[in-house]
């Protein structure tokens, strides 16, 4: 019996496949983009600028083996203790080079705009995201950072990404990886730098409009404090003294944390360029319109970058009046992509047409490059010239000393010698009897009209200077630099 040949079925094309490949590719497109903006904003001159200060401390502590690695960290109040780790393996392949030991904080920049734009998708849109990746990319203190051996550029990104992660854990379906993420990118944030604990707040404030996301925060944040128990160790024990040269919250100082938060300017690092005021003054008149959209309607997103950018403002400045004093624009950093989301979001949401929008965004781009250019190659440390001056200079049986002995780490950095981690010793050098002349150099050796630590500080500086004199009643003084002015003098009889 013959039977009729089953005709195959072939299966209509799916016509949503393409359109979600399109997607996937604009989605990658908009938060690549913005990252490779910073990393190529942050390798112009990487190795131009000289070391300073605290990079030179970085260098010294990172490049210590076994236990004294451990105890330089240590004696550091564990900050950073994980972007140490990190630069003490790099160092130990490739050496102690700038670019080697700037180059994560390159990367670390380019995490922190990719993250920003991520979290703009999520939260918002294709144009909020791209608007919002690229003025984070654009922005002197992430650069600057970003160009700079410590871990501030790194605590920028992990928290950026511990946002990404705490914004899946609030609106997705409820999976592992979003929960692990979090835990792990929020653990690393403080590791980076404690001022990233700064930002948990805000998102517990944010979690007011999402209620049901408490008990797997909470849960994350509980395994969080679990591995932050040795640096909860460390911190006790070193106790607040690195923090001494801060001072307590002034007109002065708010108008430098307004300038880095609107990316307008860095003080004291760099003088503000002619574009500094009026950048700031069109980003705060932005972020007040940005307040009260919020305030009329409150939607998650919004809600969540402002109590990103707030929260962090508000309980530094409070603390500040009542404790330690932390509200410097180098802290506040945790709060600068907030800044980025809520502009984006602000232009791109308004009634204006699309090519308004983003000339809106492209102006602010401009003039934050504006702002950043004049950075580029611009020393407010320069420990490269100094050290050179007084190396040219010296001549058998000459004496070099140092106040305070911290300044021996960028000086012996550039003159080739090891680095030794002397951190925050201000004890009076002493000086050999037989040295024909001595160099003083100087820098960070407090001031006069600063805190209490600062003022005993230059006080002792101050009489070491006056018993130099009393030995070597020539000298001659050169100074370099002007953020933590470089002070070299030539006494010799």
């Amino acid at each position: 019996m013959a039977t009729q040949a089953e005709v195959p079925r072939v299966r209509a094309p799916d016509a949503a496949a393409p359109v979600a490949e399109r997607d996937r590719v604009r989605d990658v497109a908009v938060v690549t983009l913005p990252a490779m903006v910073a990393i190529g904003l942050c390798l112009i001159e990487l190795t131009t600028r000289s070391l300073w200060l605290d990079e030179a401390a970085t260098v010294a502590i990172a490049g210590q083996h076994g236990s004294a690695f451990w105890h330089a960290a240590a004696h550091d109040g564990g900050n950073m203790l994980g972007y140490y780790a990190l630069l003490h393996v790099l160092i130990g392949w490739f050496g102690d080079g700038a670019f080697v030991i700037r180059l994560p904080s390159v990367i670390a920049a380019a995490g922190a705009a990719g993250a920003v734009s991520l979290l703009g998708l999520r939260l918002f849109d294709r144009r909020v995201a791209l608007a919002a990746g690229l003025l984070t990319a654009v922005s002197l203190p992430l650069v600057f950072w970003g160009q700079d051996a410590r871990g501030y550029a790194a605590m920028v990104a992990l928290v950026a990404g511990s946002f990404v992660a705490f914004a899946a854990i609030v609106d997705g379906p409820r999976r592992r990886s979003p929960w692990i993420a979090y835990v792990v990118l929020t653990t690393l944030s403080v590791y980076a730098s404690y001022v990233a604990i700064f930002a948990l707040p805000a998102q517990l404030l944010a979690l007011g409009w999402r209620r049901t996301a408490w008990r797997p925060v909470l849960g994350a944040l509980a395994a969080c404090a679990v591995w932050w128990i040795p640096l909860a160790v460390l911190a006790v024990s070193r106790g607040s003294g690195q923090l001494f040269w801060i001072a307590r919250p002034n007109f002065k100082l708010v108008r430098q944390v307004i300038g880095a938060l609107t990316s307008a300017s860095f003080e004291p690092n760099f003088r503000p360029t002619a574009v500094a005021t009026p950048l700031a003054i069109l980003t705060v008149a932005l972020l007040i319109f940005a307040v009260a959209r919020i305030v009329r309607r409150r939607q998650w997103g919004p809600v969540l970058a402002l109590s990103w950018l707030v929260v962090p403002v508000g309980l530094m400045l409070i603390w500040s009046f009542i404790g330690q004093p932390i509200f410097t624009p180098r802290n506040l950093l945790v709060s600068l992509p907030a800044v980025a989301l809520l502009l984006g979001w602000v232009i791109m949401s308004s009634r204006v047409s699309p090519v308004a929008a983003w000339v809106a965004v492209v102006v602010l781009i401009a003039l934050r490059a504006l702002a950043l250019a004049p950075s580029y190659g611009t020393s407010p440390e320069p420990w490269r010239a100094a050290t050179a001056y007084v190396a040219h200079a010296t001549r058998p049986g000459d004496c070099i000393a140092f106040y305070p002995l911290d300044a021996s780490m960028p000086f012996d950095y550039y003159a080739g010698r090891p680095v030794q981690p002397h951190v925050e010793q201000y004890q009076t050098p002493r000086v050999a009897p037989g040295c024909s002349r001595v160099w003083l150099v100087a820098s960070h050796q407090g001031l006069p009209t600063g805190t209490a630590p600062s003022r005993a500080h230059y006080a002792r500086f101050v009489a070491l200077r006056e018993a130099l004199a009393r030995r070597y009643p020539r000298h001659s003084t050169r100074s370099f630099g002007y953020a933590s002015v470089i002070w070299v003098e030539l006494f010799r009889r």
